[in-house]
């Protein structure tokens, strides 16, 4: 994953970062260490850990651990292994106290109540302002994790043309990557329970995430006037030491970093595997190629969604996942479907197709085996055959965790 210089432009290098769980290996229970793992490789507890072409580094709860491209790379060809690797490295170590990572978007029966255990060193200032304006100790806040997809822009021209086409990916996605069908033990009736509560769980500020997907905004200037300054100002009565940075508290779907030229995708959950990861990014990006290159719709046409239509797709593929039912005709042109409605699974079927030219074999091949077997979240229901007994959950959730030590895919 040979890196080059900045500037960036359109699709020129991409930043992939993956959120695990930190569990007990006998167990499964979340388990708060992660300022223990990045003591044992750094001598000292610390936020960031360099190695080599992946960086490890802390998040929000101390249960959670982020692997990410060390920078972004021109290729991520073999990034799969890579991060595997890494895995493997940081699973070696965790056994040390027992423990071990756990993919998936939400654990299963975490009790965010009681079992939230936020970061406790570098960046506490911000963590805990956090807490104390939303109070971390829910779901949508100390029990999620997902893939992130960073992509860069030159300008207001590509900014413009990338976010346009991002908007109009980011209903589709739980089609493909919802991971989390449950919480407390039991089924939430959501396919992307990780996404239900994220839309959810900043309403006391509705700014912060608007509608997930963001506004129809193409310039710097008017999503600072869209976007960033109604944060701002709305924040303000709770942050009176102006610590926290708009870019760091916009929680869309999508999220513009004119700080870093970039764009940030955060609507994947995670997968079982970086095989499956890494195969998804590569299809998500190849899509915002063809968009981006007109080939389906003008950018012209592109910019006219408002985020109020796409926010009723997403909602819906939340909810039933590949299941989903897309009755709206114009959003389904885009991709070339003509019909009245189409199930969501089925969209992402027919994308394949069209993409294949744009992606690896590898990749059109593990993307192809998932939206034939179902997002994780329907495979992990499926495996369950209407058990939801605590025994059923972790025998299910074992086989994922052994998924992720293997670099498999979970029943499919």
């Amino acid at each position: 994953m040979s890196e080059i210089k900045r500037p960036y432009s359109l699709f020129e290098v991409t930043g992939v970062e993956l959120e695990y769980m930190i569990v007990n290996r006998d167990t499964l229970s979340v388990m708060p260490v992660c300022d223990q793992l990045l003591q044992e490789v750094t001598g000292e507890i610390t936020a960031d850990y360099e190695n080599g072409a992946v960086a490890w580094s802390n998040e929000l709860v101390n249960h959670v651990v982020e692997l990410k491209t060390n920078g972004p790379v021109v290729s991520l060809k073999g990034a799969d292994g890579i991060f595997y690797e890494n895995i493997q490295q940081i699973n070696n170590l965790l056994g040390r106290f027992n423990a071990m990572l756990l993919p998936t978007g939400a654990h299963p029966w975490m009790d965010p109540f009681t079992e939230t255990c936020l970061w406790e060193h570098e960046y506490n200032q911000i963590y805990e302002l956090y807490n104390r304006i939303f109070d971390c100790r829910g779901h949508g806040w100390s029990n999620l994790q997902s893939t992130h997809i960073n992509l860069p822009f030159s300008g207001d021209e590509e900014f413009g043309r990338l976010h346009a086409a991002i908007r109009l990916v980011l209903p589709l996605l739980p089609a493909l990557c919802a991971s989390t069908p449950l919480l407390d033990s039991q089924l939430t009736g959501f396919s992307d329970s990780r996404l239900e509560k994220y839309r959810n769980n900043q309403k006391k500020i509705p700014s912060i995430a608007g509608k997930v997907i963001p506004e129809a905004v193409f310039t710097e200037e008017a999503y600072y006037e869209q976007i960033f300054n109604p944060i701002m100002r709305d924040i303000r009565p709770y942050d009176h030491e102006g610590v926290l940075d708009h870019h760091f508290l916009n929680s869309r779907g999508a999220i513009a970093r004119f700080d870093r030229s970039a764009i940030e995708i955060r609507l994947i959950d995670i997968q079982e595997s970086p095989k499956a990861d890494l195969a998804i990014v590569e299809v998500v990006v190849a899509l915002l190629k063809w968009l981006v290159s007109e080939k389906g719709v003008a950018y012209s046409e592109q910019k006219k969604w408002h985020e109020d239509s796409l926010a009723a797709i997403l909602v819906s593929t939340i909810r039933d996942g590949g299941k989903a039912l897309i009755t709206d005709a114009e959003y389904l042109s885009i991709w070339g479907i003509d019909n009245l409605s189409a199930q969501a699974g089925d969209v992402w079927g027919h994308l394949l197709e069209q993409l294949q030219p744009l992606l690896s074999a590898e990749a059109f091949q593990t993307a192809s085996r998932i939206v034939r077997a179902g997002t994780l979240s329907s495979r992990i229901v499926r495996a369950l055959q209407g058990d939801l007994s605590h025994g059923k959950i972790k025998q299910v959730y074992q086989g994922v965790a052994d998924a992720l030590a293997n670099n498999q895919l979970f029943n499919a």
